[in-house]
C-alpha cells in the first residue's frame, strides 16, 4: 500500500514555498503556553489570569495590566477525533474525497506534534461503535493512524455519530490533551453544544468541520467527470453505480434528478441554508471559546489551518 504520509509531506514542503510551513509550526508552539523559564511574549491582563503571571515592571512602565507568557516545556498529547462514518465518504467542497482531506488534516497537525515533541492518538468511529489507537510518537506510528482512517472511511456502512465520539472522549479521558475534532458540516445538535460545553473544561477543543461538495451544481459542468457524486456510495460498496453525472447521498443511495443540475436558483438557496448552518455552528464556537476552521479544499488546508493555529494563539489559554 503506498504510503498516506508521504503526500502530506509534499504538500507541506509545496506550501513551505510560500513560508506557510515556518509559520505553522510558530502558531503550533502557540498551543503549548505555559509555566517554564522560556519567555514568549507579554499581552494584556485578562479577567481570570493568575496575579502570578502580571509583570509588574512592564506594568509600571505601560500604566497598565500585562501578563508574562512563556513556552511550556513538558510534553503534549494531541487527541485526533476523527469522525469516520458514511458522512466522510463523500466529496468535499473540491469535488475531491473528503476522506482525503482529513488525511491530509491529520497529517499535517500530526508531523507538527512530533516536530515538536509532542504524542498523538486517534479516536475514530461511526454509528457502530467507537474505537481507539495508543499513543504514537513517530511517523510510522503516524501512517498507521492515517491507514485506520482510510480504512474505517472505505469500509463505513452505518452513518456517523459525532455525538458518541464526543461522549466517549469526555467519558473515557481525563488526562488534558489538546482535543482537534475533524468532523462533518452537518449542523451541531443540543447534545453537541452539551458535550463540548464539558470537553472544554477537560480539554483544550479545536474543531475542524470538512465542508460537502454542493449537491446541486449552478451551473452544467463542461466536463462530466467534474460532476462525479459529491455524495457518493463508498469504494467498494454493492449499490450499482449511476450516471457519471448523477449525485447522490452517500446513507439512503438517493439520486438527486439530473435535470435539477444547472438550476442556479435552488443552488443559491442550497448555499444560502448551508450559510446559516454553518454561521449558527461558528457563533456557538465563538461563545464556547472553542478555535475552529471550515475546510473544503486541499489546495487551501494548510492555509486553513494556520488561519485556525493563528487565531488559537490569540485566545486566552487557562
Amino acid at each position: 500500500m503506498a504510503s498516506l504520509l508521504t503526500p502530506v509531506k509534499g504538500k507541506l514542503f509545496i506550501d513551505s514555498t510560500r513560508k506557510s510551513t515556518h509559520a505553522l509550526d510558530g502558531a503550533y508552539a502557540s498551543l503549548l503556553r505555559g509555566h517554564s523559564l522560556d519567555f514568549d511574549d507579554l499581552r494584556a491582563y485578562e479577567y481570570g489570569d493568575q496575579i502570578r503571571d502580571i509583570d509588574w515592571k512592564a506594568t509600571a512602565r505601560l500604566g497598565s495590566a500585562v501578563v508574562r507568557r512563556s513556552l511550556a516545556t513538558r510534553m503534549h498529547t494531541v487527541l485526533f477525533v476523527v469522525d469516520t462514518g458514511l458522512s466522510m465518504a463523500a466529496l468535499a467542497h473540491d469535488e475531491r474525497l473528503k476522506k482525503d482531506l482529513a488525511i491530509l488534516t491529520v497529517g499535517v497537525l500530526g508531523l507538527l506534534a512530533l516536530r515538536h515533541g509532542d504524542d498523538f492518538c486517534l479516536v475514530n468511529g461511526d454509528a457502530d461503535g467507537v474505537r481507539r489507537r495508543e499513543i504514537g510518537r513517530s511517523e510510522a506510528a503516524l501512517e498507521h493512524t492515517l491507514r485506520q482512517i482510510d480504512r474505517a472511511v472505505d469500509a463505513a456502512s452505518v452513518p456517523s455519530d459525532r455525538d458518541a465520539l464526543l461522549s466517549y472522549v469526555a467519558r473515557t479521558i481525563s488526562r488534558r490533551m489538546i482535543v482537534v475534532v475533524v468532523t462533518d458540516d452537518a449542523p451541531v445538535s443540543d447534545e453537541t453544544e452539551r458535550l463540548l460545553r464539558r470537553l472544554r473544561v477537560q480539554h483544550d477543543v479545536l474543531w475542524i468541520a470538512l465542508h460537502d461538495a454542493d449537491p446541486v451544481l449552478a451551473a452544467r459542468p463542461a466536463d462530466p467527470s467534474r460532476a462525479a457524486s459529491s455524495l457518493d456510495a463508498p469504494a467498494g460498496s454493492a449499490s450499482p453505480r449511476l450516471p457519471q453525472r448523477a449525485r447522490r447521498d452517500v446513507a439512503s443511495h438517493w439520486a438527486i434528478p439530473e435535470f435539477l443540475q444547472g438550476d442556479a436558483e435552488l443552488a443559491a438557496e442550497l448555499q444560502a441554508a448551508d450559510a446559516a448552518d454553518a454561521a449558527r455552528t461558528r457563533e456557538l464556537l465563538r461563545r464556547l471559546e472553542i478555535t475552529h476552521v471550515a475546510l473544503g479544499a486541499q489546495d487551501e488546508a494548510v492555509a486553513g489551518l494556520l488561519a485556525m493555529l493563528d487565531a488559537r494563539s490569540h485566545v486566552r489559554h487557562r
